[in-house]
């Protein structure tokens, strides 16, 4: 049987999931085989399905009885707190409170997957808005030498595509702020396109940034990211001319990702006096929000973005390079947490 119910909101899906309870308990009551269940949710729609009669128990917990609730979108989140915000809408609740979103990126599996699990916690329990997941890959063309050092790190250790998203499954449920990917194109296309935009929308993945697709051929990525809920973020650069940029603000959703300096990601030493003036062109153009990212690493960078007018700022290096030069995955950890409160802090 499946019975099919429109959700306009979070609070009617709660609703309904009881009054379906309500509704099948004195069946249950009454029978004496037991009807496991999947619940899912797609596109603001609920379905409840009950596939075939299995050998099951009145009123006991046999093994093979079971309710189960996948996780297909942030809305599938079962709890009392409200669904997280996608990158958009969390932009345009910072605007409401006058703030600057900081946003941090991470490797996924360096040092290993289960500091990562607790990396994404700490991230999110110092105030990120937005988290960014790098998935590690062979030949990392926007990545400097720390990043590099980390995705080869990863790999060797066994990292993949499928190790990421099973741990993402189980850890994006307990944040409060959205996660986005951040992958070369190789492995979307290595697992299909519709294929991946799904996987990634199962276990609650907000965003994706993929660096090393061209503006012209990101029109059946940025199709099957719309069909799948996903904010895909697209790149300008200090050299993008003018009318290119105004193209690419245009196509690009979630919010703009701007390329604070020539070349590869890295620390610096201090951020480029050009960035302003790009902000400025930025904005003229569009009213979506804008992100800087690439060579920010100091409070003092994020203090001085922040007041040239950026939306959000990134920063990963500097993250990526405490987690894989420390000495144990607890230390690493707390240096995380130190260096993302002074982040945040110069925000505030």
């Amino acid at each position: 049987l499946t019975y099919r119910y429109s959700i306009p909101n979070v609070e009617s899906l709660r609703l309904r999931l009881y009054n379906i309870t309500l509704f099948l308990k004195p069946i249950f009551a009454e029978s004496s085989t037991f009807f496991p269940m999947a619940i899912s949710f797609k596109s603001g729609v609920c379905f409840l399905q009950s596939p075939k009669p299995q050998i099951g128990f009145r009123h006991s917990s046999h093994p093979d009885s079971s309710l189960s609730f996948k996780r297909l979108t942030p809305m599938a989140a079962l709890s009392t707190s409200s669904p997280t915000l996608g990158l958009a809408d969390t932009f345009k609740e910072l605007k409401k409170q006058g703030k600057v979103a900081f946003i941090p990126y991470i490797t996924a599996g360096d040092p290993d997957l289960s500091t990562t699990a607790e990396a994404l916690k700490v991230l999110d329990a110092c105030g990120s808005d937005i988290i960014e997941l790098g998935v590690p890959y062979s030949d990392p063309l926007a990545d400097g030498p720390v990043i590099q050092a980390a995705a080869t790190r990863s790999l060797e250790r066994g990292m993949n595509l499928d190790s990421i998203l099973d741990m993402l499954d189980k850890v994006v449920p307990q944040l409060s702020c959205p996660v986005s990917l951040f992958t070369y194109y190789n492995p979307i296309l290595k697992r299909g396109l519709g294929k991946f935009m799904a996987s990634i929308r199962d276990v609650g993945v907000q965003g994706l940034v993929v660096p090393d697709v061209p503006l012209e051929e990101t029109e059946m990525l940025r199709k099957e990211a719309l069909r799948n809920s996903i904010e895909l973020v697209l790149l300008t650069t200090p050299t993008t001319p003018t009318e290119r940029m105004k193209r690419i603000v245009e196509a690009s959703e979630g919010f703009i990702y701007l390329v604070s300096s020539i070349g590869v990601t890295g620390a610096r030493a201090s951020v480029s006096g050009k960035v302003q003036s790009l902000l400025k062109d930025i904005k003229e153009a569009t009213d979506k929000p804008v992100a800087v990212g690439f060579g920010i690493s100091k409070p003092e960078h994020v203090k001085q973005i922040a007041g040239w007018g950026a939306d959000g700022v990134i920063v990963g290096s500097a993250m990526v390079k405490l987690l894989g030069d420390a000495k144990s995955p607890t230390e690493g950890l707390k240096e995380l947490e130190s260096l993302t409160k002074s982040l945040k802090s110069a925000l505030l």
